[in-house]
């Protein structure tokens, strides 16, 4: 019994696609500016959902269209935003509260006391350390409890 063709293309492109989502890693952007719209479809004609007004907020991309990437965001919003509103990932917002130490290391100097939710820009990251500035102060954190992506 001979296989068509056909049929064995589909199967390898259904195990590729599969493939492709097993191994597929959450994708992490900040926005770029302190304004940006967030429309209902990957369109300029498309009516604006909502508009964030805070530059460097993480946002998780799950999807793309053309210059558009849908986004969710921490509380669950989504919607479309184009490419020119978002870059590479740098910020987390921390779950819980945390410890701001001035060094890597729970026995180091704590800083300050940060609240669940506060926006966090990373500068890098060592291990399950990061060293993040915030509004006033610099310092490291661990990584745990936190949402957006960790470099």
């Amino acid at each position: 019994m001979r296989i068509n063709k056909k049929i064995c293309t589909f199967i390898l492109f259904v195990l590729i696609l599969l493939i492709k989502f097993a191994y597929a890693e959450e994708k992490f952007l900040s926005l770029k500016k302190d304004t940006v719209n967030v429309r209902y479809n990957p369109s300029f004609d498309s009516e604006i959902k909502y508009v964030y007004k805070k530059k460097n907020l993480p946002v998780k991309q799950i999807d793309e269209k053309e210059n558009f990437k849908r986004i969710i965001d921490l509380k669950n919003n989504s919607g479309w935003i184009h490419v020119s509103q978002l870059k590479k990932a740098n910020s987390i917002i921390v779950l819980e509260n945390k410890i701001l130490f001035q060094k890597a290391s729970n026995f180091s100097k704590p800083i300050a006391r940060l609240e669940k939710g506060r926006l966090l820009v990373i500068k890098k990251c060592e291990k399950s350390w990061c060293n993040i500035k915030t509004e006033n102060y610099s310092g490291w954190i661990k990584t745990d409890n936190v949402w957006g992506a960790i470099k």
